[in-house]
């Protein structure tokens, strides 16, 4: 297993990296959001957010891009939060995806005030798959903004979430 860190903003510290702190809840989250990408197969772009205080997870989504070209699985569990939750502090979620997040996504995570993101696949993967992707990695877009301090975990449960793409590439997409 490849694990990156990377820690980019103002405030962005080990600490976040590492919280939640062991990595077996790391994987623990990451199962769920494999769980949510099930609902899309032919797409399986799965994300749920953690309430890191609570321990508990607050949102799911899941790729529905067929029904809308920018409702990827980040974007539908962000809603989905917002929606079910007014007023969140949203200092105090993560974010888990099976699949590294694509520039409008780890934007809008940004933006949204998450100070960590947990994936598993990564952008070079999909790309050697043949998956249409943006080639910006999660990392740069968070040294872009500054003002905000986020930090990426990837390669979590990367073999599983690697299987889920991998398959596609044997089946017609």
């Amino acid at each position: 297993m490849t694990r990156r860190v990377f820690a980019a903003g103002l405030l962005a510290s080990a600490s976040q990296a590492s919280a939640p702190a062991a990595a077996g809840e790391h994987e623990l989250y990451m199962r769920h959001a494999i769980e949510a990408a099930a609902h899309n197969p032919r797409a399986p772009f799965g994300a749920v957010i953690v309430d890191r205080e609570r321990k508990e997870i607050i949102a799911k989504g899941f790729n529905q891009s067929s029904q809308n070209p920018v409702w990827h699985g980040e974007i539908d569990a962000i809603n989905r939060c917002a929606a079910d939750h007014p007023g969140i502090d949203w200092k105090r979620l993560t974010l888990y995806t099976t699949a590294e997040p694509c520039p409008m996504c780890q934007s809008a995570i940004i933006w949204a005030g998450m100070p960590l993101v947990v994936y598993g696949t990564s952008i070079p993967f999909l790309k050697q798959l043949g998956w249409g992707q943006i080639d910006i990695r999660a990392e740069q877009v968070c040294q872009a903004a500054a003002f905000r301090a986020t930090t990426v975990i990837g390669g979590v449960l990367e073999e599983e979430c690697n299987a889920l793409f991998r398959k596609l590439q044997l089946k017609e997409r």
